[in-house]
């Protein structure tokens, strides 16, 4: 069944942050635009979700043509400002209108944002060539669920209402699921754990601030304050290692062919 897509104002996101404090999304998936990927010279490749571009730029200097698509208009600002020489457009992945145009489509820490996922694979399938190939890295089943508990705790201590996370972090199994039921045959999947550091003392509200920005949107500002300094106050003993704060990152990749 297709559902009408979750919406999320991507307009919120605030590429110099994202850049500063969170660098290591896409410093840590530097192989999976290498040696996953291997892109070619003369390929042309989307790269669905590029964010600021950084991975998008790596993989054109391979010699192939990317795009580079995201749907924050300030994350594809910042991406257009900083590599001039590549192609990035504003345009959201549920309203895909390519067909059979590119070798290989990319996509990296963003696809668990992008609810419906059913939706956003048959498009991304569309745009393939028979033969081409989708390669992908994104939350896994069990990602930042240490973050979740600290928010729902923090909302129920609080008598907040409860705050439902905005992201899909889908099983092997249900990923290997989505893929084929958009045609695309599955030829490769990882499921892995990454601790990932979040620079400085005010790592985990940083952390919460650039990605939950949405989630805790619905609450006041005086809320929003509590609710942060609680899951602050929770998370400490799990994800604080005595200098820096440590996410427990959940990751799933694949690589899925169109026949």
């Amino acid at each position: 069944m297709t559902h009408e897509p979750q919406p999320i104002d991507a307009a919120a996101w605030n590429a110099e942050h994202y850049r500063a404090r969170h660098a290591f999304v896409f410093e840590s998936s530097a192989d999976l635009a290498g040696s996953w990927l291997e892109p070619q010279a003369g390929e042309r490749i989307l790269d669905l979700g590029c964010g600021t571009g950084e991975l998008t730029a790596r993989i054109a200097q391979s010699g192939a043509e990317v795009v580079g698509l995201d749907a924050s208009p300030e994350m594809i600002a910042g991406a257009n400002a900083a590599y001039k020489d590549v192609t990035f457009e504003v345009v959201d992945a549920h309203a895909l209108a390519y067909q059979a145009e590119f070798d290989a489509v990319f996509s990296n820490a963003a696809l668990h944002w992008m609810k419906p996922l059913d939706t956003v694979f048959a498009r991304m399938a569309d745009a393939l060539k028979p033969g081409g190939r989708l390669v992908l890295e994104m939350g896994g089943a069990g990602n930042v669920q240490t973050v979740i508990d600290a928010v729902n705790h923090a909302t129920h201590t609080l008598g907040l209402p409860e705050a439902p996370h905005p992201w899909i972090f889908p099983s092997t199994g249900q990923l290997a699921t989505l893929l084929e039921s958009a045609g695309l045959r599955v030829e490769r999947t990882h499921w892995f754990t990454r601790p990932s550091v979040l620079k400085g003392e005010d790592g985990f509200r940083a952390w919460l601030e650039g990605f939950g920005g949405a989630w805790l949107a619905p609450l006041s500002a005086a809320d929003r304050a509590a609710v942060l300094a609680e899951a602050e106050a929770y998370a400490r003993p799990k994800l604080w290692n005595g200098a820096e704060w440590v996410a427990d990152y959940r990751r799933l990749r694949a690589v899925a062919v169109k026949p």
